[in-house]
């Protein structure tokens, strides 16, 4: 029943390479998540590597061309009619449309203010940090969130700390509960 869990990602989790990266491998076999997002979702996220991080532009066009080739089955189409009853900050109402038309119960993004819960409820649609996730997918499943921060952490040629407290620049609760349980 765990695989099943359709989660949409907004923007500023996919741009952030360190948490999308956990989040994939997380929604790889066996999965935890099937992660969805939208062509737009993607476009934001191409224009954040390249304007705002500075990604050349072979990383660009690769991260982008990996993440569509891995997981072709996650975007969202045809959600536009949803968006003028829509409710929430006027700039991520996309993002709630195409929640809502992928049949996605959550949504990850670190802009939970553009995603209050009155305008979501009428949905059956929660927004959640991708950090409070991560906690409980830690909680049901703690060997296969510590396997993929070792096979992270081994690509990179990192041990697994030194990944963590990287991420914790952006999930430092996550981040403190792994170090914690991994020193006991």
């Amino acid at each position: 029943m765990r695989a099943d869990y359709r989660v949409f990602f907004d923007a500023c989790v996919l741009a952030n390479h360190g948490v999308c990266d956990l989040l994939l491998r997380l929604a790889e076999r066996p999965r935890l998540i099937v992660p969805h997002w939208s062509a737009e979702v993607l476009s934001e996220v191409r224009r954040t590597h390249s304007e705002k991080l500075g990604w050349p532009p072979h990383l660009v066009d690769s991260f982008q061309e990996k993440i569509q080739q891995a997981f072709p089955e996650a975007v969202v189409e045809d959600y536009g009619g949803l968006i003028p009853g829509l409710t929430n900050d006027a700039g991520d109402r996309h993002v709630l449309a195409a929640a809502i038309r992928g049949d996605c119960p959550l949504i990850l993004t670190f802009n939970l203010k553009h995603f209050p819960p009155e305008a979501l409820a009428p949905w059956s649609v929660t927004a959640s940090h991708p950090q409070d996730y991560l906690l409980v997918l830690y909680e049901m499943e703690p060997k296969q969130v510590i396997g993929c921060m070792g096979e992270i952490a081994g690509r990179r040629k990192l041990e697994t700390e030194d990944v963590l407290i990287r991420l914790g620049q952006a999930l430092p609760s996550f981040s403190s509960r792994l170090l914690d349980d991994l020193n006991a």
